[in-house]
């Protein structure tokens, strides 16, 4: 099912596709909708920041939305981010239909090469809501180790580049 994933940055054109994306099942303390992830991106456009908002596809459906980029630095990072470039990683969610069959991996570390490959590279950030069990069981098992700073009600993971 891999080689029919495919990626188109996200933009007006494919907004609408992406916001039917089965995703009822994730509170959006845990994962922003699409359209919150379309404000910062465009936000990020604005400000010339280094990284992109992908649409996931399977074939010819929208399957699901992932945000890497350059970040900001903000008051709750944890310590050892302080002052050093990163990229954290927002808005990743995949349809409901299509979680735990190795796509979620699959769509990360492509998301990930790209990134680094376009941009270079850099330690990568992200929260995991508190309860979200199963994020943080997918991150962990991708590379990226929890730490105990905090961000309203999620834990920062942050992976660091391999090799």
């Amino acid at each position: 099912m891999n080689q029919q994933i495919s990626f188109e940055l996200l933009s007006e054109d494919n907004i609408e596709q992406v916001r039917a994306i089965q995703r009822d099942d994730i509170s959006e303390a845990f994962v922003d909708h699409a359209d919150t992830i379309m404000e910062l991106t465009q936000y990020g456009i604005a400000h010339n920041c280094k990284g992109h908002t992908f649409a996931v596809k399977c074939g010819d459906e929208y399957i699901g939305l992932i945000l890497l980029g350059e970040a900001f630095e903000w008051d709750t990072d944890p310590e050892e981010m302080k002052g050093v470039p990163f990229y954290r990683l927002m808005g990743f969610v995949l349809d409901k239909r299509y979680r735990n069959c190795g796509i979620g991996g699959y769509v990360l570390e492509r998301v990930i090469e790209a990134i680094y490959s376009e941009y270079g590279v850099r330690p990568i950030a992200l929260g995991v809501h508190k309860d979200n069990v199963a994020a943080a069981r997918f991150y962990l098992k991708h590379g990226f180790c929890k730490t105990n700073a905090m961000e309203g009600n999620d834990y920062y993971y942050l992976r660091y580049p391999q090799g």
